[in-house]
């Protein structure tokens, strides 16, 4: 893959530069063409005047004025012709071309009346018709010659451009190799850095020099996503290994019971007690297969959650008649302070489904952690949110212990004992209050631990008055 992107890259670098240069070169040799032309036409020019001068003006004969025409052309023009016609342009004044030659006269035949001048090339010559003025009387003057000089530099232009541009090309192909290969060199050792990162050692993070450039912010967004990658890993190890702990213990006290079960005959009291036990075990297996599942469910399916507006003092009557059909030992105090007059304020914009287990998740452990199995939850409104604070007479939570209880399986050493719990809810209850804009807080002392909800009050719609119409 790298060499196809520095072969591209290369092959890229010489057809964008090799453009420029033919495109330069293709200007060079235009306007060098121009510039030779211009210069040959104004020779043409002048040859023409002087003919004309030596004809008319200085009443030269014709055979003076051929000689000393044909003296300076012999070192400047090649095979020159001059043809001078009257205005009508039917009859010929001067000539030096060859007896018989209609070259000129048939390069007049397009002249237009309006015309002062013409300048054409025809093959090898450039043929100049200038319309002179002598008083009343005008005449067209038509000069021809080849510009072996010019010719000849633009051959030697053509020879020497060429050249250039296929040097130039073959130069910029070995620049152009060199450079792909400095540009491609930092996302090789890039490459080479993650294939000795992943998955082997995951601590490990990239390194490059230059971090204000795109490269080094491709960097900074990979060791990024290295430090998620890591984290994510550590969490999968933990939560299979907690995950295999927690399903192994009731797995295999049901499979032990069933084996004593089986290596007598009993009683019928005792085959009952022995199916209460499982019972109570497959009781606790299905608790735990029910959470993992709601916790996979919340984290998965967090994105697409349908949001409606839920009356929170309403979904705090139904957890609480929820909870207490599920556990009918279970006390549940609901005290509403600061209750506002305007409903609209009770109003929470969530789903309705998940703030109930998060609701039902906090009373269930505050009942089932409190020495008197009783939960006391107040529900206040104040000015930009709703708080809901759930309190238990539990055990105290260490300081060092309250930073982890929203990690899946952790459990408090306080409350580890007590083997009531799978340490799988409150990682839900945290996740679903995130997902609300919603926080959680934890303030555990020797009287007894307080979980406290804060989420945003739902805006009512600003009702807007309409405009009074006087008459």
């Amino acid at each position: 893959m790298i060499s196809s992107i520095r072969t591209r890259l290369t092959y890229q670098f010489i057809l964008l530069v090799t453009a420029i240069l033919l495109f330069f070169s293709a200007g060079v040799y235009f306007f060098s063409k121009l510039y030779l032309e211009k210069r040959f036409y104004k020779r043409l020019q002048d040859r023409a005047i002087t003919t004309t001068t030596l004809l008319f003006d200085l009443k030269a004969p014709d055979t003076t004025v051929l000689k000393l025409v044909d003296v300076p052309s012999k070192e400047l023009l090649i095979d020159e012709a001059i043809s001078i016609y009257n205005e009508n342009s039917k009859q010929i004044i001067f000539s030096t071309n060859n007896p018989g030659s209609d070259f000129h006269q048939r390069f007049i035949q397009g002249f237009k009346p309006d015309q002062e001048s013409v300048f054409r090339t025809i093959g090898e010559y450039q043929i100049l018709g200038i319309r002179l003025k002598r008083g009343k009387q005008s005449n067209w003057v038509i000069v021809s010659a080849i510009d072996i000089n010019g010719i000849e530099a633009l051959e030697d232009l053509r020879k020497i451009l060429i050249v250039m541009v296929i040097a130039g090309a073959l130069l910029l192909a070995i620049l152009g190799w060199l450079f792909a290969d400095r540009a491609i060199s930092p996302i090789a050792d890039i490459i080479t850095q993650v294939n000795s990162i992943f998955p082997n050692n995951t601590k490990k993070r990239l390194k490059y020099p230059n971090q204000q450039d795109e490269i080094g912010a491709l960097v900074r967004t990979f060791n990024e996503m290295l430090e998620r990658v890591e984290q994510a890993l550590v969490t999968q190890k933990m939560f299979i290994a907690n995950v295999s702990h927690e399903l192994k213990n009731p797995l295999t006290k049901i499979y032990a019971q069933i084996d004593l079960t089986l290596l007598k005959r009993r009683s019928p009291e005792e085959y009952e007690g022995n199916l209460a036990s499982l019972k109570d075990d497959t009781k606790t297996l299905i608790q735990l297969t029910n959470t993992l599942l709601d916790l996979a469910q919340t984290v998965i399916n967090s994105d697409t959650l349908k949001f409606a507006p839920v009356r929170i003092d309403e979904l705090l009557w139904e957890a609480r008649s929820q909870v207490q059909k599920w556990h009918e030992g279970y006390k549940i105090q609901l005290i509403f302070n600061d209750f506002p007059e305007d409903e609209n304020t009770l109003l929470l914009h969530g789903n309705e489904a998940s703030l109930k287990v998060v609701l039902m998740n906090l009373i269930e452990n505050a009942c089932k952690f409190s020495s008197n199995n009783t939960a006391i939850v107040e529900f206040s409104v104040k000015t930009d949110q709703i708080v809901i604070s759930v309190f238990n007479e539990g055990p105290e939570i260490p300081v060092e212990d309250l930073k982890h209880i929203f990690q899946p399986f952790y459990r408090s050493r306080a409350t580890a004992d007590a083997n009531k719990g799978h340490g799988v809810g409150l990682a839900i209850v945290l996740h679903i209050t995130k997902v609300h804009q919603g926080e959680i807080i934890v303030d555990s002392t020797a009287k007894g631990t307080t979980f406290t909800l804060k989420f945003p009050v739902r805006k009512p719609p600003v009702a807007v008055e309409a405009p009074t119409i006087k008459i």
